[in-house]
């Protein structure tokens, strides 16, 4: 019995040393050359890299904290990914301005590579003529500031609906599942903008979206090893993700030949959906690059991958305004007195009330829960320098937004606190979220800044509005909100918010 010990601790030792010096001639191979100033970064093991320092957190967590210690531009290795993180306002703006379009493409792991159909669609496409030729369609065609207020009936409609929800709730003194609630709300909102209507398979398509949130999140097994045809074998992640794929697509297809017989018969719709848009488009056939089906396929799974940021995003903003109520009291105070004579919140009427508080808890909500923590990775596409340290061609790049929007460097006096204040007149900040104070990015910035910030912005004001006009909210039994988050690519609450409606003032048509 001994004996068969001491050869399985030779065994595993011969093991032991045989991956440590593969992994070593991987990494030389790997190395840049000789004589760079490479940012610092923390102690590396053989194999996982600088994985076992995130070990019991949230990655943006874990990487915050790193960086307090190393510094705001640091070199991790995640696997055998060398990882460049990004946590101060100058490093931002050295990536995201002074070297824009070296960083103005997207790395391509083999689970994003199956998610997107090889980076075809706007948000993953590599930088070139694609990508600024889907970039100039999303900007001029599909959601322009026209095409947004197109869709200003439909946030109407489904406003009115999340409304009679929780008037029934309120009616019966029961609490409303917010992150239910809201989800609907902008799935179907996004639905019907995307497409004409809500469809039968979209239970399906949420659940697959849903998933395709937590695995887009980059730290599968097959991301960190992309090189390592074993882990490649034993992990799901790359599986599951094509199986998604063609989930999403074949319920698009049938949607896509619905689309087009309308089209032919000159059935179409008092309000042109984005589909709509991108089939006339196709059919126009005056692109320099063909817009392919699939490719359509793509961008309109990207609208609703883009969209999953804001239900999030609101869910948050309720459970902050719940737990500060001086906060939710000047809030409501606003909005009722702006609309007090019309009974309703009516979207055109929005920029004329002027709710200017109610801009700032949007935005403090941003600051504080920063949709996309990581925004989207970026890649190196030749070597440069940023704040004096040499940046390899091929690394990828990830800006900790979410550390820049609780830095106490930029947000002074509690920067974990929701003070939307701060962002008054002598409050100590008046950076917003446009992509020019790197201190707030929630949609990033540069070339590659989300073309959909508009419309986001319209969904969450008419919804928060409408929730703060006829409705008081309140803790089910004074329960306390547990804030934590959840993992994944973008940061929702990890337990669903319950919240009891107090009706205030009547819903329409209840």
């Amino acid at each position: 019995m001994e004996d068969h010990q001491h050869c399985l601790y030779l065994v595993l030792a011969l093991v032991s040393l045989l991956v440590i010096l593969l992994a070593k001639r991987r990494r030389s191979a790997a190395a840049p050359e000789h004589g760079l100033r490479l940012p610092p970064g923390p102690w590396q093991l053989p194999i996982i890299g600088s994985l076992h320092h995130m070990i019991g957190k949230l990655p943006h967590h874990a990487m915050r904290d790193l960086a307090r210690r190393h510094g705001p531009l640091m070199l991790l290795q995640l696997g055998e990914v060398p990882t460049l993180v990004v946590s101060s306002r100058e490093a931002a703006r050295e990536v995201m301005r002074t070297h824009d379009a070296v960083f103005a493409t997207r790395p391509m792991s083999p689970t994003m590579r199956a998610l997107t159909d090889g980076g075809r669609g706007i948000i993953m496409a590599p930088y070139g003529a694609h990508w600024r030729q889907l970039r100039r369609i999303t900007i001029t065609k599909l959601l322009s500031a026209r095409r947004v207020n197109s869709f200003r009936a439909v946030r109407e409609e489904e406003a009115a609906v999340m409304l009679r929800v929780c008037a029934a709730a309120a009616a019966e003194s029961r609490a409303v599942n917010m992150r239910e609630r809201l989800s609907e709300l902008i799935t179907d909102t996004t639905m019907r903008a995307a497409m004409g209507d809500r469809i039968k398979d979209r239970e399906v398509l949420l659940r697959a979206l849903d998933e395709a949130i937590v695995l887009a999140a980059g730290f599968n097994p097959a991301d960190l090893w992309p090189s390592s045809r074993i882990v490649s074998w034993l992990s799901s992640a790359v599986r599951r993700s094509e199986e998604i794929r063609q989930t999403s697509f074949g319920i698009l297809d049938e949607i896509i030949k619905d689309h087009l017989e309308r089209m032919k018969r000159g059935d179409g719709g008092e309000v042109e959906d984005l589909l709509d848009v991108l089939l006339k488009v196709q059919k126009d056939g005056e692109l320099p690059i063909p817009l392919d089906t699939d490719v359509i396929k793509v961008a309109i799974t990207d609208i609703f991958a883009g969209s999953e940021t804001t239900a999030p995003t609101l869910e948050w903003a309720m459970a902050e305004l719940v737990q500060n109520p001086k906060v939710m009291e000047r809030a409501t105070a606003e909005v009722r007195r702006a609309f007090a004579a019309h009974g309703s919140v009516r979207e055109e009427k929005l920029v004329e009330a002027g709710l200017q508080y109610l801009l700032l808890v949007i935005r403090e909500t941003l600051r504080l829960h920063t949709p996309l923590p990581f925004l989207i990775p970026q890649a190196c596409q030749e070597p440069c320098r940023v704040l004096g340290y040499d940046v390899p061609q091929g690394i990828t790049v990830m800006v900790n937004a979410w550390a820049l929007g609780r830095d106490e460097r930029y947000w002074p006096g509690d920067p974990d606190a929701f003070r939307p204040e701060r962002f008054e007149a002598g409050g100590g900040s008046a950076a917003d979220f446009k992509g020019t104070d790197y201190e707030l990015l929630p949609f990033g910035a540069g070339r590659r800044m989300c073309p959909g910030l508009g419309f986001g912005l319209a969904n969450m004001e008419l919804a928060l509005a409408s929730l703060l006009f006829h409705f008081d909210w309140e803790v089910p039994d004074g329960a306390k909100l547990d804030m934590t988050e959840a993992f994944g690519i973008t940061a929702h609450r990890k337990s669903r918010l319950l919240l009891r409606p107090i009706l205030r003032v009547p819903v329409p048509g209840v």
